[in-house]
């Protein structure tokens, strides 16, 4: 299935991920260092882009998913809302990433962002013992069966 335009992950312009390349190194650099002025640095970042990066992001980056990556996902939408998403989007959205589609990470927070079950990624990567081997459409419907309780 294709997904319309404003599900699919964003293009982000080789000026914007440069920009976002340097800001990333210099606020790792300076978390690292202790030199002082991260935290600012940070949240004038976070500021911009609308995600809610901590230090730790900047500190252990390298070491999980790269540079280029961590500057991308800093380049597109935090929680990318879609208030008339449907369940076959849904479904397809979490086959994409049953199938470790590349853009994985902006489908994880498409649908974290579209769903009210607060650990939806679980369901996909820590499945509990109903949920082994289910498929898309099963994770999507045990996902949209989940309401918060009221206090």
């Amino acid at each position: 299935m294709d997904l319309r335009p404003e599900l699919t992950p964003p293009p982000v312009s080789p000026r914007q991920l440069d920009e976002l390349c340097r800001a990333v190194v210099r606020i790792a650099d300076l978390v690292l260092s202790g030199a002082g002025g991260a935290g600012e640095e940070i949240r004038a970042l976070n500021a911009r882009t609308g995600h809610d990066y901590t230090a730790l992001d900047f500190a252990e980056y390298e070491g999980g998913r790269g540079l280029v990556a961590f500057a991308t996902e800093a380049a597109r939408p935090a929680r990318p809302r879609i208030a008339d998403i449907t369940r076959d989007e849904l479904v397809e959205i979490v086959d994409r990433l049953l199938t470790a589609d590349p853009e994985s990470d902006h489908y994880l927070r498409l649908l974290e962002a579209n769903v009210t079950h607060p650990r939806v990624g679980d369901l996909i990567f820590h499945p509990p013992a109903e949920l082994r081997d289910a498929s898309a459409a099963q994770i999507v419907d045990e996902a949209l069966r989940y309401r918060p309780i009221a206090l």
